[in-house]
């Protein structure tokens, strides 16, 4: 009966037929080299990490000199606002002064017998220091000369030039022309005046503090 159930087989060998379990169940094949198909993955990992890294660092990097470039631009920007104010201070400063000598030149070489205390009010309102003190002084003496000759004076400014600046003094040279009539011309002469004239600021304004004729 024993020898029916065997039929003179090797259990073992019906169960298998011959071919090892391993080599059933992955096909011949090796689970390694299928997994990985040639290819190494930590490999390929770490060239996308260096790779991204690389890309942060030159963006950081262009950043940064973008950064730098607006602030050297905005730096340079307002040096030149800077610059430019100060020249735009100092030529108005220097339109100031000549102005002020102009109007003090031309005050003092237009002078009417017919309306002197007028003339001689503008001059002593532009005036100040000694020769303020001066003028006023001889103000009487000049009021009655002039009326004597029937005085006319009509003053024209030719040119002005700065010889010396500062914040609180300056000097300037003015020419002038002149037309003077009197009793002894009475068709009126014509006359050539070069003035120094020195001037300080006082209270916002510039006045003159002394007159020369130097030619």
């Amino acid at each position: 009966m024993a020898a029916r159930g065997t039929d003179g087989l090797n259990t073992d060998d019906m169960d298998t037929g011959g071919v090892t379990t391993d080599d059933v169940n992955t096909g011949g094949l090796n689970t390694n080299d299928t997994n990985t198909d040639d290819m190494n993955s930590d490999d390929m990992n770490s060239d996308g990490m260096k790779t991204g890294r690389g890309n942060r660092g030159r963006r950081r990097a262009l950043s940064a000199a973008l950064v730098a470039a607006t602030v050297m631009t905005s730096a340079l920007s307002v040096w030149l606002g800077v610059r430019l104010a100060d020249q735009r201070a100092v030529d108005q400063g220097r339109q100031d002064i000549l102005a002020a000598a102009r109007q003090s030149a031309l005050n003092f070489t237009s002078l009417d017998y017919r309306h002197y205390d007028r003339d001689s009010g503008n001059v002593l309102k532009d005036a100040t220091g000694d020769f303020r003190k001066q003028f006023a002084a001889q103000t009487q003496e000049l009021t009655q000369l002039v009326a004597r000759n029937k005085s006319v004076s009509e003053g024209q400014i030719l040119e002005a030039g700065i010889v010396r600046s500062d914040a609180h003094s300056a000097r300037v040279l003015v020419v002038a022309d002149s037309k003077v009539t009197n009793t002894a011309a009475p068709e009126g002469q014509s006359r050539t005046y070069r003035l120094q004239l020195d001037l300080v600021r006082e209270h916002g304004r510039w006045l003159t503090s002394d007159v020369e004729f130097v030619g």
